[in-house]
């Protein structure tokens, strides 16, 4: 899922390098928005691994679903994240920072390898975003996530005005 590619240029330029198309941008479960920006700060709702608004993986890590269904559930939510953050932004360009990243994880009790999973997404954002714009992060496994799906990302970005 991590590919090698020249750290110049812009985010956008860097999803097309690596041939990744970004699926369309989430809509809601809930009452809620995607995303809401304060200052400037861009704060995303809990990404979850959906296609066409429906679950990819159902599940806990550890029991129905191995590590790498967990990566590739994690991989798939933060896609979701970055749709929605340029749905809102208009391009990812304007992401000066990637500030937290939060991966929450539904596993069983006796799952340890939340890190290698949390890895997909902070590998992801280091390819689009360059290692310089790493983030601080938080990894927690749980005993459940919306609708039994997998995995959850908080995602806050720090853009330009």
């Amino acid at each position: 899922m991590s590919a090698q590619v020249s750290r110049q240029g812009s985010a956008e330029s860097r999803l097309k390098d690596l041939g990744i198309q970004l699926p369309a941008p989430p809509t809601p479960f809930g009452t809620y928005v995607e995303a809401l920006q304060t200052g400037n700060l861009l704060f995303l709702s809990g990404m979850l691994p959906v296609v066409n608004h429906k679950p990819k993986y159902l599940g806990r890590l550890g029991k129905e679903l191995d590590t790498e269904a967990g990566r590739d559930a994690a991989y798939t939510a933060a896609l979701s994240a970055l749709a929605a953050a340029r749905a809102y932004l208009g391009s990812l360009d304007r992401v000066t920072r990637v500030v937290r990243l939060g991966v929450f994880m539904a596993t069983s009790g006796e799952f340890y390898d939340q890190p290698r999973v949390a890895d997909a997404v902070s590998d992801l954002f280091k390819d689009i975003f360059g290692i310089e714009k790493a983030s601080v992060r938080l990894v927690i496994g749980v005993a459940s996530l919306p609708l039994g799906m997998p995995i959850e990302l908080e995602v806050i970005f720090e853009v330009a005005e």
